[in-house]
Order: structure tokens, then C-alpha cells, then sequence
């Protein structure tokens, strides 16, 4: 490691590097856990009789727990530290992870499918793990080797779990193949605990003075933190629409609309516990030094709503355009050909919190949103006529623009408030999977050329916003346990 900006990977007797390298893991293991059942649904059908209909609650219910989650666990990081969090989160989706693999009926299936949903979470751990061991200059590429190797997850669970289910063989083989990943999870879990630790040596880990939500250092902004709410409630009651028998049917009409008052009451609850949070703040004031801008957090959300949104509902719906787009294709040749999307994640996080660390955080993410609202519209005109290498290129262009954006967007995370940063990243994080519950909706409703060209006027709306971001520079102010003040640089 060099002050120049310059990250060593291979140099373990460094700590920020090994803490780096044993959190992208944890990361990538909880995306394993999270998305191992989206290759063996071939077994899962076959073993339980499964319709289309309830194929597809299974894959609402995968993500449906998620959005809540990432609140909570930002809150609890930021409470408890990433140590001990992490290693918590990856024991107890262990345990779902084997309990959902030993399941004997369909009930069970979508209970534990449901619950698996938490370890979604994950990576809102690291966020705040990584932003602690590195400096400003080198949180950007930092943060994108964490989200992009750690992300690829899903892809490694796809290539490698049908493999292991025919290694097994028989009937069962699917469920000893998902039981694996559990017990690898569960027992990497114990060694994170043992040998990461929160900080550097001599450093403090900053506590939120209160817990039960961010706080904020103006009544403009606790409204604007109140508002910004509403969409996660607002996409947990489409999922439960999507759910319900105008959906795919798992419980009735009435059920969704108790789940829907349920939503409106835990909203309540959740706008009390923030005035209890904020009113010592709201009603006495706040030193000039403490002061943040919510704006910044509110625009990296609606930022990763356009990135890791998108790419979520991209990644889902994909294989199955490229199948119903060209004629001649199967659906492995489709498959192959999609997951060029979720492959670019292995360089493209990683250059878009470089580029941030280069050039600049605000003009870095412009230029990223900007890269890929083109990208949408040039998918939006994709058809049968066009030569398949030059769509696959296309799809593969768009996603790096996606998934750097999302890599610049946690290059900013750490450096708006060190003390809530797991909450920020709790709070951007929840918001991707807003945008892919949105964007989902969306398909359900309009062709695929629709689809693409919604993405992308939505990325070319929050590009304008995009321009209100405030560049992090200079210092951010911490207090210490005993009440002086610590000055952390950001730019």
C-alpha cells in the first residue's frame, strides 16, 4: 500500500488489505446463500410439483425481506461494529439456509425462502467494515472491490451449484448441495468473528448517539429523511400486491390488506422513533462542526435505485429476453449469453470507485448515469434483426455503466457521515432493491423496448439531481467518547 491512492492487492501482511479480502468474502458468501436457490429451481420444481405461479412467489419472497433488513442491520453495525454482525448474519443464514434445504413442504419453502431474504443484507456490513480501514483517497476503488467480487456471488452460485447438486446425485442432491453452502457460511461466520476486527489499531469506532434511525441536523432535512421513507414502504406493499391473488396467489385479499394497515402502522412506529432520535437536535440545535446535508444521502439513494435497481431487474428478466428475442436460441444458450450482465461486476464496481477516487465523486457518478441511460435506450432498440454478438456487446456496455455506478455511488457512502455509515448504506442499499421491485412492476406491463426506455428516462431524471450532490472535501467532524472532537479527512 503506497499514499499515492495505489491498493496492493496481494500484500497480506497488511491489514487493511487482509480485512479487505476476509469481508469481500463474507459478502460473497452471503450472495451465494441469497441466490442459491435460483440455480437448483429445476430440482425444487420437480421435488415439490411447483407451478409457474408459485416459482415466481418464491422469487418475490427472495427479496421482499431485504428492503426492511438493510434498515436493520445498518442500525445494528452502526450499534454493535461490522465484526460482530457479520459473523451473526452469516451463523443464522446457515441455519435458514439448511432448514430451507430440508423442507418438505411448499409452505416451508416460501417461510424459509422468505427469511433467507435477511442475508440480502450483507453487504451493508462491509460497507462500513471497508470505509473504516481505508483513507479517502483509496475508499472509492476500496469499496468497489468489496461490492464487485463479493457481488459476484450470485454468478459463482449459478456455475457451481447445479454441478455440486449432480456430484450428490439422487433425489436429494439439490438439498445437500443448497445444506453446503449453509454449513460453509455457518462455519466462516465463527473465523470472521475471530479474526477481523472493526478497526485499525489506536482507532475509534464512532457510535450513533442514538439508535432507531439517522440523524438529521435540520427540520428541512427530517422531513425530507420522512419522505424519502414512503418508497420502501410503498414497494413492500407491490410485493405484497404481487402476492396476493391478483398476483400469484399465496394469500388472500384480505391478507394483503392487513398487510398493508401493518405497513402504514410500522411506518407511524418508524416516524416516532425518528423524532425521538432528532428531537434533542431539531429542538436545541446542532454545532455548525456536526452539521451534514441530507440531501447527499437522499440523492445517493435514488442514485442506487437507477444502478443496482436496474441491474436487479435486468439480471431477472434477461435470459428470457435474449430467448424471446432471437429465434433459434435455447434457454441455456440465453442464459450464457445474460450473464454477461452479472460478470462485468468483477472489474466494473471496482473502476467506478477508482474513478471516483480520480476524478472527482459528484462528476464520476454524472458520467456513470449518464453512460448508462445511453446504454437503455440503446437496449430499448434492440430486436431480431440485430447480429447477437452486437446485442450481447450492447448488454455488456450498458452493465459496466451500471454496476461502476454502483461503485461510485459506495465510494461516497463512508465519507458523508462516519458514525451512521452503515445506516447511509442500509438506506442506499434498501433503495436498489426499490428500484428493482419498481422496475419489475414495470415489465409486468409493457414489452421489453418499453421496459429498457423507462430505466433509462428515470437515469437521465436523477442525473439532473445527480447534479445537486456536493462534493466531499476537507474534514467531517466525529466527537470522542469523551467529548473531544476528531477530524476525518474526505477529500
Amino acid at each position: 500500500m503506497t499514499d499515492s491512492g495505489k491498493i496492493r492487492l496481494l500484500n497480506f501482511g497488511d491489514p487493511k488489505i487482509k480485512t479487505l479480502h476476509i469481508t469481500w468474502f463474507a459478502f460473497f458468501l452471503t450472495f451465494v446463500v441469497w441466490f442459491s436457490h435460483a440455480p437448483l429451481m429445476v430440482f425444487i420444481k420437480e421435488a415439490f410439483d411447483l407451478t409457474s405461479a408459485q416459482i415466481k412467489a418464491l422469487l418475490i419472497l427472495n427479496v421482499a425481506l431485504t428492503i426492511p433488513a438493510r434498515i436493520i442491520i445498518g442500525i445494528l453495525v452502526d450499534k454493535f461494529g461490522p465484526r460482530k454482525v457479520y459473523s451473526s448474519l452469516l451463523v443464522a443464514s446457515s441455519g435458514l439456509c439448511i432448514t430451507f434445504a430440508t423442507a418438505n413442504s411448499y409452505e416451508q419453502l416460501a417461510l424459509f425462502r422468505f427469511l433467507l431474504g435477511f442475508v440480502g443484507a450483507g453487504f451493508v456490513i462491509g460497507i462500513r467494515m471497508v470505509g473504516e480501514w481505508f483513507p479517502a483517497k483509496q475508499v472509492g476503488v476500496a469499496e468497489g472491490i468489496y461490492g464487485g467480487w463479493g457481488n459476484f456471488g450470485s454468478a459463482a452460485a449459478a456455475m457451481t451449484l447445479p454441478t455440486l447438486a449432480m456430484f450428490y446425485g439422487g433425489d436429494d442432491g439439490w438439498r445437500y448441495a443448497l445444506g453446503t453452502t449453509g454449513v460453509i457460511a455457518g462455519l466462516y461466520g465463527v473465523f470472521y468473528f475471530f479474526v477481523a476486527q472493526n478497526t485499525p489499531k489506536g482507532s475509534t469506532y464512532f457510535k450513533p448517539k442514538k439508535a432507531g434511525g439517522l440523524e438529521v441536523t435540520s427540520w428541512k432535512d427530517f422531513y425530507l429523511y420522512l419522505f424519502m421513507n414512503i418508497p420502501m414502504y410503498a414497494a413492500l406493499a407491490v410485493l405484497a400486491w404481487k402476492l396476493s391473488p391478483t398476483g400469484v396467489n399465496l394469500f388472500s385479499e384480505t391478507a394483503m390488506y392487513g398487510i398493508w394497515a401493518g405497513l402504514v402502522a410500522l411506518y407511524i412506529f418508524q416516524v416516532h422513533a425518528i423524532w425521538q432520535v432528532n428531537k434533542e437536535n431539531l429542538t436545541q440545535g446542532v454545532p455548525e462542526l456536526e452539521k451534514y446535508n441530507f440531501k447527499q444521502v437522499a440523492i445517493l439513494d435514488l442514485s442506487y435505485f437507477v444502478t443496482f435497481g436496474s441491474e436487479l431487474a435486468v439480471v431477472s428478466m434477461l435470459p428470457l429476453f435474449f430467448l424471446e428475442t432471437f429465434e433459434g436460441l435455447d434457454p441455456v444458450k440465453a442464459g450464457l449469453l445474460a450473464s454477461g450482465f452479472a460478470f462485468m461486476n468483477l472489474v466494473a464496481r471496482p473502476t467506478g470507485g477508482w474513478l471516483s477516487d480520480k476524478v472527482g465523486r459528484r462528476k464520476s457518478l454524472m458520467i456513470l448515469i449518464a453512460g448508462l441511460a445511453i446504454g437503455y435506450f440503446i437496449l430499448s432498440n434492440v430486436d431480431g434483426t440485430w447480429w447477437i454478438p452486437l446485442a450481447v456487446a450492447a448488454t455488456m456496455a450498458c452493465s459496466f455503466f451500471v454496476q461502476a455506478g454502483e461503485g461510485a455511488v459506495f465510494a461516497i457512502v463512508p465519507l458523508v457521515k462516519r458514525r451512521m455509515t452503515g445506516q447511509i448504506a442500509g438506506m442506499a442499499g434498501a433503495y436498489g432493491n426499490v428500484g428493482a421491485v419498481t422496475y419489475l412492476t414495470v415489465l409486468s406491463f409493457v414489452d421489453y423496448s418499453t421496459f429498457f426506455l423507462v430505466i433509462g428516462c428515470s437515469a437521465l431524471i436523477i442525473f439532473f439531481i445527480a447534479m445537486l450532490l456536493d462534493e466531499p472535501k476537507g474534514q467531517i467532524a466525529e466527537v470522542m467518547p469523551d467529548g473531544s472532537v476528531h477530524l476525518i479527512d474526505v477529500g
